[in-house]
């Protein structure tokens, strides 16, 4: 039987860490976690970690392994993450990847194509960026790559300027660059939990809640000095410094987190799209997900 890594993927509050933990200890294997915000120590309530009795039902990986002063890009999670999978691998014949940052999965199981750095456009562009503002960046971007707002994040301005830098200086598109090359002997499959929308967003807003029941407000205080770091630029820790700077009332800042955490949850989706072979785990059915998924496995 072909050795394989099970992908548990999709939109934030559909119920992926429970699911890994289940299928994890069917399979007598662990877990590595690829959500880009669990890395960090100092972020726990907003990311929605796993619960100290969940890890400690199934080993776990990249999870709490580093501090926010150390951002880990996709190639170093890549870098590090990948003799760990080859380990798991070897010693269970499958490993199970969780997360809601596909684009670290995709990384870690599919490897990745060197991006080139192009030190002179980088340059120009960051005086851009300063003199310009973000806005003339992406409308630049969007004009030689029409497809790029389906792969980057168009908020976060210095993911904007490095596709610019590497569109402009390659003249290839960014997305030509994420086209994936297989580099193991195993086989990869892929699941998302597929709630009804209306069921979706009502988890995302009681998820809000409950994270501000339990701290949020408190735990982003916390990080208030490193509010200038690339990491807090997520959603559910960005959203409070408005507040701590007078701009935005607590009630705003629940909402706002709730509306962003939603629309982050329809561009996870939109990346499920681009996968050929999607097992789509449907909760409302009666039978269990675990069962949805043997029952995958087991087709034709």
């Amino acid at each position: 039987m072909k050795k394989t890594v099970y992908c548990i993927q999709g939109p934030t509050a559909s119920g992926k860490t429970s699911l890994a933990i289940a299928l994890a200890k069917y399979l007598g294997t662990e877990v590595i976690s690829a959500d880009s915000r669990q890395f960090y120590r100092e972020m726990n309530i907003g990311t929605a970690k796993p619960r100290a009795e969940e890890l400690t039902q199934v080993p776990h990986h990249f999870i709490d392994n580093r501090s926010i002063a150390e951002p880990m890009n996709v190639a170093q999670f890549r870098h590090e993450a990948f003799p760990k999978l080859e380990s798991l691998m070897h010693r269970f014949g499958a490993a199970v990847v969780v997360g809601g940052s596909s684009q670290f999965i995709d990384a870690l199981v599919d490897g990745l194509d060197e991006v080139p750095v192009f030190p002179e456009i980088r340059y120009s562009l960051e005086q851009q960026l300063e003199n310009q503002g973000a806005t003339c960046l992406l409308e630049e971007l969007i004009r030689l790559d029409p497809e790029i707002l389906e792969h980057i994040d168009q908020n976060n301005p210095r993911r904007v300027l490095r596709a610019l830098e590497v569109v402009k200086g390659s003249g290839r598109t960014w997305t030509s660059f994420q086209k994936r090359k297989a580099t193991m002997e195993f086989d990869v499959q892929r699941f998302v939990i597929d709630w009804p929308r209306d069921v979706l967003y009502q988890r995302i807003n009681q998820r809000v809640d409950q994270m501000v029941d339990e701290g949020l407000e408190h735990e982003v205080l916390g990080l208030l000095e490193f509010r200038n770091l690339t990491v807090l630029n997520t959603v559910g820790y960005k959203e409070w410094f408005h507040y701590f700077d007078g701009n935005s009332t607590k009630d705003y800042v629940i909402e706002k987190i709730k509306q962003h955490s939603r629309n982050y949850a329809k561009r996870q989706w939109t990346w499920m799209n681009r996968y050929d072979h999607l097992g789509v785990l449907k909760p409302d059915l009666p039978m269990p997900l675990l069962d949805q998924i043997q029952a995958f496995l087991h087709q034709p």
